[in-house]
C-alpha cells in the first residue's frame, strides 16, 4: 500500500509555495535537494532563515535516517540558494506525486537551477567508495512516473523531451570547476530503482549491462518533474558503496551515510563553484 495516495494539484503547490514566500520574502532562483548523509552541507552556508517540512501545507514528513526535513535559505559561496534538507523515495509508501510536490513546490516559487544530489552504489568498475560522480544520463527502472494521471498543463508539456534531462551548460561548468578546485569527479550513467532493498549480484550484472554506472532509489522523479517544469537540472551522485557482483559485500546504511556526509564538503564547494559560474 502506497501512504497518503493522494492526487497533489497545481493550486497545492501554490497555496504552498505562497506559505513559503510569506516566510522567507524573496526566493532564490537556484536550490539544491540534499540526498542520504548530504544535509551536512548546510554547514557551508550562511543561513537565513529554515522551516521544517511539517510547517509547509502539503508537504510530506521525512521518515528516512539523516533526511532533517527542513527547507533552508541562504548564501552559499556567496549566491543565493534554498536547501531541501531531506528528499521523499516511493519506498517509503509514497506515490510520485508525492516525492515531486516539493520539486512543484519550487517550480511555483520560480526555481529556474535545481541541483539534485544522491548516495549511490558504484557499478562502473572504475569508480571508488567516495567518488562524486556527474549525472550525465539516467535510466528509471522505477515503475513510477510523476506525470501519469490528469494533465497538468500549468506545468508544462505532456511530453516533456529528456534527451538532455541534465543540462550540458551545468555538467560542463560543473567539469570546469572541479578542474580548478583539483577535484577528481566522475561522469556516469545514474539507474533509479524504488528500492529499499540493495541490489542482487545478479541485478547489479544487468545494471552494468544496461549501461548503468550508478545505482540508487531517489532522483529519477525529481529530474522528470523538474524537466517537465522548464527547469535546468545538476545531478551530482556520491558513491558511497561499491556494487561488485563477483565479490559482494554487505552494505550497511550507517556506512553509507557516514561516506557520504565525508563527502560533503567537497560536493559543497563544487556546488558552490558552479553556482559562481553561473552567475558570474
Amino acid at each position: 500500500m502506497e501512504r497518503h495516495v493522494v492526487s497533489y494539484t497545481y493550486n497545492d503547490a501554490l497555496y504552498a509555495a505562497d506559505f513559503v514566500r510569506a516566510r522567507f520574502g524573496t526566493f532564490p532562483p537556484a536550490a539544491i535537494l540534499a540526498g542520504t548523509g548530504l544535509g551536512d552541507m548546510i554547514d557551508a552556508m550562511q543561513v537565513n532563515d529554515a522551516v521544517d517540512y511539517r510547517e509547509i501545507p502539503h508537504f510530506p514528513t521525512s521518515t528516512v535516517q539523516s533526511h532533517a526535513g527542513r527547507l533552508v535559505c541562504g548564501r552559499l559561496g556567496g549566491q543565493s540558494v534554498a536547501v531541501l534538507q531531506g528528499r521523499f523515495h516511493l519506498y517509503e509508501g509514497y506515490p510520485s506525486t508525492a516525492v515531486t510536490f516539493p520539486i512543484r513546490v519550487l517550480q511555483a516559487l520560480g526555481v529556474r537551477t535545481l541541483v539534485l544530489t544522491n548516495a549511490s552504489g558504484g557499478l562502473n568498475r572504475d569508480f571508488a567508495s567516495g567518488d562524486i560522480m556527474l549525472i550525465a544520463d539516467h535510466i528509471n527502472l522505477t515503475g513510477a512516473n510523476p506525470l501519469v494521471g490528469p494533465e497538468e498543463a500549468h506545468w508544462g508539456l505532456r511530453f516533456p523531451d529528456m534527451t538532455q534531462a541534465y543540462a550540458m551548460q551545468l555538467r560542463q561548468a560543473a567539469l570546469a570547476e572541479a578542474h580548478a578546485l583539483g577535484m577528481p569527479v566522475r561522469q556516469g550513467v545514474y539507474v533509479g530503482l524504488k528500492g529499499p532493498s540493495l541490489e542482487t549480484p545478479a541485478e547489479m550484472r544487468f545494471l552494468r549491462m544496461i549501461g548503468a554506472d550508478a545505482v540508487g532509489f531517489s532522483t529519477v522523479m525529481e529530474s522528470i518533474a523538474a524537466v517537465h517544469g522548464g527547469m535546468q537540472v545538476l545531478g551530482l551522485s556520491t558513491i558511497t558503496n561499491m556494487c561488485l557482483p563477483d565479490a559482494p559485500l554487505p552494505a550497511g546504511v550507517d556506512a553509507i551515510i557516514a561516506v557520504a556526509q565525508s563527502a560533503a564538503p567537497r560536493l559543497s564547494a563544487l556546488i558552490a563553484g558552479v553556482l559562481n559560474r553561473l552567475n558570474g
